[in-house]
């Protein structure tokens, strides 16, 4: 009995998980769901970040990472029971934290599609990392 109610349970978990592709806009500025910048600080003073998202790295510039740390400066700056966005260079590493998030934590991900790069041709405010 235990296990059929794990697996309806693990089976409901994952039909919530979802992952919102979208451009950065605008618009989702504007609607004021947070954006995590999941970049390295040298990548963040390399280029900035779009104003008001909220610096979290998830990879370091060798590709580990603490989930445990990460987890915990997230759930400390965004309310992950609403859907918030998720940003790096040029959208591989949210393609893949997104998916990860969505699956394992049942979080609604935005996953900014073409990063910072793309911000930055649809003129999105960056201001410099200090």
């Amino acid at each position: 009995m235990k296990r059929i109610f794990f697996a309806l349970f693990l089976l409901f978990s994952s039909l919530n998980a979802e992952v919102i592709k979208a451009y950065p806009t605008q618009k989702l500025l504007q609607s004021h769901i947070p954006i995590v910048d999941i970049r390295t600080p040298p990548e963040w003073r390399h280029s900035g970040i779009i104003k008001g998202a909220i610096p979290i790295t998830f990879f370091d510039s060798k590709g580990r990472y603490n989930l445990k740390k990460f987890l915990h400066e997230l759930n400390s700056n965004v309310d992950t029971t609403k859907p918030f966005a998720i940003i790096c260079h040029t959208g591989r590493r949210t393609a893949a934290v997104a998916d990860f998030l969505a699956k394992q934590f049942n979080y609604t991900v935005i996953d900014l599609v073409g990063g910072m790069e793309e911000a930055a041709k649809r003129k999105m405010p960056i201001v410099p990392y200090l």
